[in-house]
């Protein structure tokens, strides 16, 4: 399977906090956010400008960036991700993946953006233009 892919962002932060945490108005400041509660704890995606200085709620990892797979995807359509994740799991390279009803969101390390592209473009993916 081919895919189409964006590279959405850079500077986005991945952040943890305990499940009794309260979601920070800081964490939706942005086009982009992602926020997941559930009874184990309370994770963010946000741009890093948008992390809360001196917030020792949460656990906070830096230096990500998007890329968008350029959907939308039908839910009855398999192995999208897995297509997707295979190149960067063979190039070593961490993932932290984000769905939407539409499409998907594969953040990675931005310092790991140029071998991501390469094992992406390897495996057949393309970056949309």
């Amino acid at each position: 399977m081919t895919l189409k892919y964006r590279v959405l962002t850079h500077g986005l932060a991945v952040c943890r906090a305990t499940a009794e945490s309260p979601i920070p108005a800081w964490a939706q400041n942005a086009d982009f956010f992602c926020i997941v509660h559930t009874t184990d704890e309370l994770s963010l995606v946000c741009p890093e400008a948008c992390v809360g200085a001196g917030d020792l709620n949460f656990k906070i990892e830096r230096g990500w960036t998007a890329l968008k797979l350029e959907g939308p995807f039908p839910f009855t359509v398999t192995g999208i991700l897995a297509s997707f994740l295979q190149p960067l799991a063979e190039a070593k390279i961490p993932i932290f993946a984000v769905s939407t009803f539409d499409t998907d969101y594969v953040l990675i390390k931005y310092d790991d953006l140029p071998r991501a592209q390469a094992a992406l473009s390897a495996a057949g993916h393309k970056i949309a233009s």
